[in-house]
């Protein structure tokens, strides 16, 4: 198991250009259906869940030091643009359930947060780094891929969100 941990890892922290092909722009985004952490705790919850919705779904982990960064931001970005019907869905990875729970403890966030202990979800969507994230559209549309997270992310991810929620449904 720790050698898987210690792939999963390397694979995560070092963006490899070439190394599998992922979820891109313009394609459906893959379903998946994981256990809640924090409020609604180990009921399942889906992608499918939020079609109709524009959603960001965040993979992160507890030792991704721009997650620290992101977090805040999501949750006033999902605070002001929830109500027009933005969601973020966060999918940890962390192979320790108290690690994710840690981190959450100290930075808290009100949209929902599910986890992926196994690695399969970030496989499927390629996700390479942390954090990487996926803007989908209403329908299903994965409209953007967003590799790490810097300062100034937040007010560039918010303009993606606000011409997502002005397409009609």
């Amino acid at each position: 198991m720790r050698i898987r941990r210690l792939l999963l890892i390397v694979l995560l922290c070092l963006p490899l250009p070439g190394f599998g092909a992922g979820v891109g722009v313009g394609e459906t985004a893959p379903e998946f259906s994981l256990p809640r952490l924090g409020d609604g705790e180990g009921q399942n919850m889906a992608l499918a869940d939020f079609r109709g919705t524009v959603v960001y779904v965040d993979f992160w982990a507890s030792w991704c030091g721009p997650c620290r960064l992101s977090f805040p931001q999501l949750e006033a970005l999902r605070q002001e643009l929830g109500p027009r019907g933005f969601e973020v869905l966060a999918v940890n990875v962390d192979e320790f359930k108290p690690d994710a729970l840690l981190f959450l403890e100290q930075i808290p966030v009100s949209y929902p947060v599910v986890r992926d202990a196994t690695g399969d979800t970030p496989a499927t969507y390629g996700v390479l780094g942390m954090p990487t994230a996926y803007l989908i559209d209403r329908q299903g549309i994965v409209r953007k891929v967003h590799q790490g997270f810097r300062k100034g992310d937040g007010e560039k991810l918010r303009t993606e969100v606000v011409e997502l929620l002005e397409v009609a449904p």
